[in-house]
């Protein structure tokens, strides 16, 4: 019997995941076709049962177990977010055990989602302080429980299940030219799985292109080096898409693009893009929701008079980091900016400095540094306007002023021990 095409398997995955939600919207958005130029289509992902493109290949991948008799009815996984959460979810609906592993940093809103979707099918263990910890703790109760794990993206299964995504949006376009579709990059499942659907139809396919965080360039760097790199270090921000290395599977696809293809969202401008999706939209986006949108930036002059899809995922957002975000986003714009500031120590010195203040300069942030200094006092000085312009005029001004200052808004290290 002949082996059926990955085409043919997607479509069997997507049939199957009808028993749990109905496709996701393709929304034609005005807002961002208007300011870009092109008919910019968003494919929501955000709007799956939780929140993120994760359910369909954990539940593909559990299908199929099953259906081969394997797993005995145990499964595993370990996760921070999003592929927990898509994980509990088809436990329950499918009735099996399943045993979620999570870093003890995970988020409590991340944490209790997966408990809703799971109820009494899971249990949540959390060690380690990152992701790698528990994965390790995942594969020890695996070969130790004969329990199935279910890996967040380097699996076949996995893969397949996140292609029914690219067959979606197939269907939901009916006969319009599609043009470019731009994704999220983690791991890689849903990346690579989309290419090879559209690699396997008819006719040339659209054109792609990959967005990963700056902070976490896995694929870019791996690209760049001709083979998989494991990063040293990454930034953790952009949860959701944070992998020190894109999986083995997903690479053997992806290696034919080039690293021009990968656009590298700056965190700061992707939380600008959280912003701006949520007061004018209402579209509640995760920083890796986001990654898709935020890349408009760096494609403009690309995607000007294409139809364009972008893959929305996930709304999996704890409201308590808003200012967080809100703080990321006015530095990145500069619109806020934090100084180390030399007063003089003399009565009508602060009366001084604040005359030099413009109408829309608004100090967010004023903490003497040292107060057992005689002649001047170290302070820590952030200031918000609403015209980035505004900035060159008030430096002039701290400097005719005899103002000694240093500018440590782009400094990290110090920024991060200080503001």
């Amino acid at each position: 019997m002949t082996e059926p095409t990955f085409n043919a398997r997607v479509e069997a995955a997507q049939d199957a995941l009808r028993d749990l939600f109905p496709a996701t919207p393709l929304q034609l958005n005005e807002h961002l076709s208007g300011k870009y130029g092109a008919r910019i289509f968003l494919k929501r992902e955000d709007l799956t049962p939780v929140r993120s493109y994760k359910i369909r290949g954990a539940f593909n991948f559990m299908r199929k177990k099953m259906a081969a008799g394997g797993a005995g009815g145990k499964f595993c996984c370990a996760s921070a977010g999003n592929h927990a959460q898509g994980f509990a979810f088809a436990c329950k609906h499918f009735g099996v055990k399943g045993r979620v592993f999570m870093p003890v940093t995970t988020p409590q809103q991340k944490i209790d989602k997966t408990r809703v979707f799971g109820g009494e099918a899971i249990e949540i263990e959390l060690t380690g302080d990152f992701f790698d910890d528990c994965y390790a703790a995942a594969k020890i109760y695996s070969a130790a429980e004969d329990a199935e794990f279910v890996p967040p993206f380097d699996h076949e299964d996995i893969v397949e299940g996140q292609a029914s995504v690219a067959r979606e949006i197939r269907e939901q376009l009916c006969e319009e030219t599609l043009d470019l579709v731009v994704m999220p990059v983690g791991g890689g499942g849903l990346a690579s799985g989309m290419t090879r659907y559209f690699d396997g139809e008819a006719g040339a396919p659209p054109a792609l292109r990959f967005v990963e965080p700056l902070g976490a360039p896995s694929l870019h760097s791996s690209l760049r080096n001709g083979s998989l790199t494991r990063m040293p270090q990454i930034d953790g921000f952009v949860d959701g898409a944070a992998v020190a290395r894109i999986g083995e599977i997903p690479f053997e696809t992806l290696t034919r693009f080039s690293p021009q293809d990968v656009v590298l969202a700056p965190e700061g401008r992707l939380c600008n893009t959280m912003l701006e999706m949520l007061n004018v939209e209402g579209i509640v986006l995760e920083p890796a929701g986001a990654l898709a949108i935020d890349a408009l930036e760096s494609l403009k002059d690309e995607v000007r008079g294409k139809t364009v899809v972008l893959i929305v995922s996930g709304g999996n957002f704890d409201f308590e980091r808003l200012p967080d975000v809100k703080e990321r986003a006015l530095r990145y714009t500069g619109m806020k900016k934090y100084f180390i500031l030399r007063l003089a120590q003399r009565p009508g010195a602060l009366k001084d400095f604040l005359n030099l203040l413009g109408p829309a300069d608004d100090i967010a942030r004023f903490e003497y540094l040292k107060k057992s200094a005689r002649d001047f006092g170290s302070i820590l000085l952030g200031i918000e306007t609403k015209d980035p312009a505004n900035f060159p005029a008030l430096l002039a001004r701290f400097e005719a002023g005899g103002i000694r200052y240093q500018d440590i808004t782009e400094d990290q290290i110090v920024a991060d021990l200080l503001i």
